[in-house]
């Protein structure tokens, strides 16, 4: 089975430098009379409700997200790579028994469940699969298996960047934003409810 690898390793240092406080991953998106969730909760609930085995790639000094972890009872990674392609590397070498693996980031709450289930399905078809929303480039990325030891190789951003190009890719077009809205500045907090709340499909 494939299986879902959240990427929650980055400083945030655009979120901090436009007023932001602390790690983005752990400021509150969605808050109730009961409880308050994170960006990182929210992401990890939808990933974790699509049935896929996850496992999540964090720095040291992240200790809400390792605890977000522990009380799912999801592994984790440790890693102080600033980027995409060695934390990318870092969980592939840690989930060799999976048959492929779904590349998320952990500041993407938007993306629901179905979206990942309808990407590790079609992995069988190319190397390489992506959800598109009007022909900008989301997440999560599958990768099939025969792709493992050219993501074990990953290092920097243009690293992952390059790989992705480099193959046969299967587009997906999906009809909602959310699989390239990120949470980047303060103000993507405030992002349309619907977008954690929607019925969100791909597009026919």
């Amino acid at each position: 089975m494939a299986g879902i690898i959240l990427l929650a390793a980055g400083l945030g240092s655009r979120f901090i430098a436009a007023g932001g406080e602390g790690n983005k991953l752990n400021a509150t998106l969605s808050k109730t009379a009961e409880n308050a969730a994170s960006v990182f909760d929210i992401t990890l609930g939808h990933a974790l409700e699509s049935g896929l085995p996850v496992h999540v790639v964090t720095r040291a000094g992240n200790l809400q997200v390792q605890a977000s972890c522990r009380r799912a009872g999801v592994p984790f990674t440790l890693t102080e790579s600033t980027g995409t392609g060695g934390s990318i590397a870092a969980g592939v070498r840690d989930t060799p028994e999976w048959d492929g693996w779904l590349v998320h980031l952990a500041d993407m709450p938007f993306v629901t469940p179905d979206i990942f289930a309808t990407v590790a399905d079609t992995l069988h078809l190319k190397p390489v699969v992506r959800p598109f929303w009007q022909n900008e480039p989301g997440h999560p990325v599958g990768f099939a298996r025969e792709m493992g030891d050219k993501l074990l190789q990953l290092r920097g951003d243009h690293d992952a960047r390059e790989l992705i190009r480099s193959h046969d890719l299967l587009r997906i077009d999906f009809n909602t934003s959310g699989v390239i809205a990120d949470i980047d500045l303060p103000g993507d907090l405030a992002l349309s409810p619907r977008l954690l709340n929607g019925n969100l499909h791909a597009a026919s």
